[in-house]
Formats: structure tokens, C-alpha cells, sequence
């Protein structure tokens, strides 16, 4: 079962208190992959899921291009727990690939259910589009 500690390091889901984790943490699944798999696929609606690498390498690619490697501890397509929106990139498993997922539907059960929950993550994320933002200008 994934931990509290693992969805508390994951940026989106840091507001959330204990309680709020746990009640999350109980619906995460492990899902394994074989070398060679596409996880997710950029330009498409490729499953709902939000995943958390435990164990393997995975390689992250836009336009075909090669953008970075995933590692145990890192996580990927947290966007689509709220946006439902097509992938960016593709995630293609480079070693066999275990990761801890969440669907959707579990984090918008939380929310539906509790609108204290839901309020406190709609303003991390606007204090995260906010900070994303000030980087954005700052670098220019």
C-alpha cells in the first residue's frame, strides 16, 4: 500500500492533511510494466491515472525527443487527476517499470465529498500557477 509520506511529496497533493492522504492512500494500485511499454501517450486520452515509480526507469519523450528519465520516487501525470486532458508526453518503460497509480475518480472522490478539500486544492493550485509564473518572468 503506497505510504502518506510518498502522495504528500508529490506537489499537487501537499496541501492535504494526514487524514485526507490516507483516505487517498487507499485506493492507489500497483500496476507493473514490461521494458518497451508505453505507460502513456502524448496527444492522448491514455487512461486516467496518475503514477508513482517504485521500482525501474522510464523514459519520457515529446515529439519523439527524449526529455528526461524517471526514477524511483518520481511521478508523473498529476495534471490528468483534474484536467482529464491529453497526455504531453510519453512514458515508455525503459526497465521493467512498477509504479503505485491513482484514477481520477479516487481523488474526485475526496473532493466531492468533502468541499473544505476541494477549496484547499483549487488555492495550492493557484499558489502553484502563481509560483510557476513568477519562475516564468523571472527568467526572461
Amino acid at each position: 500500500m503506497t505510504t502518506v509520506g510518498t502522495l504528500k511529496d508529490v506537489p499537487l497533493l501537499s496541501c492535504l492533511n494526514q487524514r485526507e492522504l490516507k483516505r487517498l492512500a487507499k485506493n492507489v494500485r500497483e500496476q507493473s510494466f514490461s521494458p518497451g511499454t508505453t505507460v502513456v501517450r502524448e496527444g492522448k486520452m491514455s487512461g486516467v491515472g496518475f503514477y508513482m515509480i517504485t521500482e525501474g526507469e522510464a523514459r519520457v519523450s515529446i515529439g519523439g525527443d527524449e526529455v528526461a528519465r524517471l526514477h524511483p520516487g518520481d511521478h508523473f501525470g498529476e495534471l490528468g487527476l483534474i484536467g482529464r486532458r491529453e497526455r504531453t508526453a510519453t512514458v515508455t518503460a525503459v526497465t521493467p517499470l512498477t509504479c503505485q497509480m491513482m484514477a481520477t475518480w479516487d481523488l474526485e472522490e475526496l473532493v466531492v465529498s468533502n468541499p473544505r478539500t476541494a477549496w484547499k486544492l483549487v488555492r495550492h493550485v493557484v499558489d502553484m500557477l502563481a509560483e510557476e509564473q513568477a519562475r516564468h518572468a523571472s527568467s526572461r
